[in-house]
């Protein structure tokens, strides 16, 4: 954890901006796999991190806003949980770490906010995402299950969102150690992505290397040759000559801050003159957004600067055609880029997701699009420093969605069909960095993962 300075820090900060009542903050507790005593790795829920710090299962914080009172409710392990797991420091020494001074049993949880209720006070909670903890928050407040996630408090949701968007110093020092752990499993990658071996050979090594580096995963990740599929997840083929290897993975840092890292792999170690071609598109699109992140933009309008930049590049390859800036306006590029250009990264992979994406990447100032691919944009308002981010074009060949626009006649005036057929099983590519918003441009996070063409056959060599 960090020093018990920043959790105090952000505690008053949090204070200042919701104002009255009580916020509850519930931790995970274990979850089984099949029987209780056969769980799931820990993870500890990210607000209860970020505001107190502890990462052990089965316990709450509240926070009394009137009275400037704090309190982690747990309890202590009795002896025979010491024998299974071993001794543990007691709640109280291990709050004091937090700068907290109360502690009370899990027990009396209940009873307190009992008794808050019966003054008609405010109690203020996050949209839980577990069944687990929606059941105990109302089983807590006396709110029907089925209405706990719609009784998350607007005004907490809305002062953690503004907290937890801008990243100290210490929280991207976090974001770099993942990063600097998983680059070593990319270069394993690289290596090993020969034809024959199944992707599954790729991902163990991945996840070996990573693991021995003290790292886990910061989301299932994603290693295949069939890149037009995003969350493909199965890795059950085998490489081949004239495929790509999409490896879009990430680790969690100890203190559980993620990285978010995407490279595309020829199989064998060379690019083809095909997808060479693909693949700088999609560079020059990254390196679009990266030479225009600043402060004061809007991500929608860096989202759209890589759109322009990618249909320049498709054009010039002969699949589409007509004027680049009303194929982008009317969202014809979509068939090549239907996602997202990136997302907010942090304590969560898609940073604060569970708190509402609009909530997130939206504000007053910028609504979410209806339009086919730009909809999906996660991230959308203007930028400040200290916002930390993914920055991931990609051009992708969907059979599917090729043949529904071809069969519906969809921007013919951009996209010429026929070549594009010619793409059929070629898969896609994407390229993914983490970056921080600093006070004149950007700053690509942790160790450089190699990525132009020259570098990445080098590393598979």
């Amino acid at each position: 954890m960090f020093g018990k300075r920043t959790y105090v820090r952000r505690r008053n900060l949090l204070k200042k901006q919701v104002g009255s009542g009580l916020v509850l903050f519930p931790g995970n507790a274990e979850s089984p796999m099949n029987y209780k005593a056969n769980a799931y790795p820990f993870r500890q829920d990210s607000s209860f991190l970020y505001f107190f710090g502890l990462d052990g299962a089965g316990l709450a914080g509240i926070i009394d806003l009137d009275a400037d009172r704090e309190c982690l409710f747990g309890d202590d392990v009795g002896l025979e949980d010491i024998i299974w797991t071993g001794p543990q420091p007691p709640l109280a020494e291990r709050a004091a770490q937090v700068g907290v001074r109360e502690t009370a049993p899990s027990s009396k949880l209940s009873e307190f906010l009992s008794a808050a209720l019966a003054k008609k006070r405010k109690v203020h909670y996050l949209p839980p995402y577990r069944a687990d903890v929606t059941a105990a928050i109302g089983a807590l407040t006396g709110v029907p299950f089925g209405k706990v996630k719609d009784g998350a408090s607007i005004d907490l949701i809305r002062a953690v969102v503004a907290q937890r968007a801008v990243k100290s110093a210490e929280e991207i020092a976090e974001i770099e150690t993942a990063v600097s752990i998983i680059r070593p499993a990319y270069l394993a990658a690289m290596h090993m992505a020969r034809p024959g071996r199944g992707e599954t050979y790729v991902l163990g090594a991945m996840e070996g290397v990573m693991r021995s580096l003290g790292g886990s995963w910061a989301f299932p990740p994603i290693v295949t040759i069939n890149g037009h599929i995003f969350h493909n997840l199965g890795a059950s083929s085998i490489l081949a000559r004239g495929r790509m290897l999409v490896a879009d993975t990430g680790a969690e840092s100890p203190l559980h801050y993620a990285c978010d890292i995407t490279r595309t792999i020829p199989v064998g170690g060379r690019f083809n003159r095909r997808q060479r071609d693909i693949y700088e598109a999609v560079l020059f699109g990254q390196m679009t957004a990266l030479r225009a992140i600043r402060p004061g933009v809007r991500f929608r309008d860096i989202h759209l600067a890589v759109a322009a930049a990618l249909v320049s590049r498709l054009k010039d390859l002969k699949l589409m055609k007509g004027d680049g800036d009303a194929a982008v306006a009317q969202g014809a590029h979509a068939l090549f880029f239907p996602h997202g250009l990136g997302h907010m990264l942090g304590l969560d992979v898609h940073d604060m997701e569970g708190l509402g994406e609009t909530h997130v990447g939206y504000d007053g100032a910028v609504r979410r699009s209806e339009q086919f691919g730009l909809a999906y944009l996660r991230m959308a308002r203007e930028l400040r420093p200290g916002h930390v981010l993914t920055v991931e074009p990609g051009i992708y060949f969907i059979p599917a969605l090729i043949d529904d626009w071809r069969a519906k006649g969809k921007f013919v005036d951009f996209i010429d069909y026929d070549r594009v057929d010619r793409y059929r099983g070629f898969g896609g590519v994407r390229i993914e960095d983490d970056i921080v918003v600093t006070d004149r441009g950007c700053r690509v996070l942790g160790p450089p993962i190699p990525k132009t063409v020259a570098d990445v056959e080098e590393a598979s060599a």
